[in-house]
């Protein structure tokens, strides 16, 4: 485990897929233990090391999770989680086109918590939490689709469930309408890129995860961004 970006407060950190960030009802060990092991070791502490979660990723997701070391950082980064100033910018892999180029979606999610599944629905209903997120095509090869997604509330399987509602469904997401799973088990979703202002020091941070490992699609995508950027 090697993080992104560390100081005094906060530690960002590369999930992989398949990876938890907290403990759940499964015996996995959580990269949250595995995080706080490796600042053990690291400066030599004695004792318990304080690691505060203040988000998370689902287990089939890879990208970038933030993690606070210290009380007075997990309270604030708690905080502006909650207002919305963390922005957040993922990458995902779809077989279909997005009809749109760009688009902002706005659904309402409702989740049925025993199947672990949401659902969107186009007009206000009961339970339903009201998801935006904006998305763009940023590149295409023969089979699949490279789209940006900036997201603008936080909601239950938000990305998967609304580009699924749009015909895109996620490679390799099964639960939300993909025909295949990938060898891996994850899904073709990252957190690409996170903004921020430090919540002590208050230094802007813009933080970019490396391209998930072992799966070459990722770059040849990638790579198609900056083709395309050169015939333009």
């Amino acid at each position: 485990m090697q993080p992104v970006y560390e100081d005094n407060h906060i530690i960002i950190v590369n999930k992989a897929p398949g990876e938890i960030v907290q403990g759940d009802k499964t015996s996995d060990k959580p990269l949250s233990e595995i995080v706080k092991e490796w600042l053990k070791e690291k400066y030599a502490k004695p004792g318990n090391v304080f690691l505060g979660v203040a988000h998370r990723l689902d287990r089939p997701v890879a990208g970038l999770v933030i993690f606070a070391k210290t009380s007075k950082a997990l309270a604030r980064l708690n905080e502006m989680f909650r207002n919305g100033e963390v922005h957040k910018t993922y990458r995902a892999i779809t077989r279909n086109t997005p009809p749109k180029e760009s688009d902002e979606l706005l659904h309402y999610i409702t989740t049925v918590e025993k199947t672990n599944k949401s659902y969107t629905h186009t007009l206000p209903c009961k339970n339903g939490k009201e998801a935006r997120l904006r998305y763009k095509l940023l590149s295409r090869s023969d089979r699949y689709n490279l789209i940006e997604v900036e997201l603008l509330t936080g909601r239950k399987h938000q990305i998967r469930v609304q580009l699924a509602a749009i015909g895109c469904p996620i490679r390799g997401d099964l639960k939300y309408g993909d025909k295949r799973s990938n060898p891996d088990g994850s899904i073709s979703l990252m957190a690409h890129r996170v903004r921020f202002t430090h919540p002590v020091s208050g230094k802007e941070i813009d933080v970019t995860a490396p391209l998930p490992q072992g799966e070459p699609l990722w770059e040849i995508l990638t790579n198609n961004i900056d083709n395309d950027k050169r015939e333009s």
